[in-house]
């Protein structure tokens, strides 16, 4: 999209920086800009769906789902597996985030850090279970290990990630690409979809 909308006005990408002089607020278009290419583009709105009857059959079968991503991404999918009520109180739901600190410490000192997220997935995954990997870049060794453990313990993987989907997104059964130039962007984009999963989780189940 090489033109975005500021203050109502249609203003190309080439005159942003002689339009908007503040720097935080050229990041505020940025974002503006970037959340605009993700509600617009039909895929996106197609993985929703195909991502929120994934984990709704998932549920319903008795299995369980998994998520990880690192930093600001562990929060989000912490976020995501602890959101007991999003709309109304409903019952509790098999998601589980892989962010236990004592696990994360003790498997990076004695095999590595690229083995924190893989090794729970290796304890605990069962066939027909769900990893959800969150990763701006789709690169990070934990997570591609992590992917590569589900894939063998015959798990789907859904894939939030940003850029180009790095080597993550040919380990995922679908993955969504978020818009976006910076890893903050990608992570407000990636919180945005998993807000729209819970709903439409809760939504789809009759939770609501």
């Amino acid at each position: 999209m090489a033109y975005g909308i500021w203050r109502g006005e249609f203003i190309k990408d080439s005159d942003v920086k002689e339009r908007i002089t503040d720097p935080l607020l050229i990041s505020l278009y940025e974002k503006q800009k970037a959340f605009s290419q993700f509600a617009l583009k039909a895929e996106n709105h197609k993985w929703i769906d195909d991502a929120t009857a994934l984990i709704c059959d998932i549920i319903h079968r008795g299995n369980k789902v998994f998520i990880c991503g690192n930093g600001g991404s562990l929060c989000q999918a912490m976020h995501f597996a602890e959101e007991g009520r999003f709309r109304k109180d409903r019952e509790p739901l098999p998601v589980i985030a892989l962010a236990d600190a004592s696990h994360i410490t003790c498997v990076a000192n004695d095999f590595g850090f690229d083995a924190v997220f893989a090794r729970p997935i290796q304890a605990l995954g069962k066939p027909d279970d769900l990893l959800i990997v969150l990763s701006t870049g789709g690169n990070s060794p934990n997570i591609l290990r992590a992917i590569d453990m589900a894939n063998d313990k015959q798990m789907k993987v859904i894939g939030l990630l940003g850029r180009d989907g790095g080597k993550a997104r040919g380990g995922c059964d679908f993955y969504l690409i978020a818009p976006g130039e910076t890893s903050d962007t990608i992570q407000e984009i990636h919180h945005v979809a998993l807000h729209l999963l819970v709903e439409g989780i809760e939504r789809k189940m009759g939770l609501t």
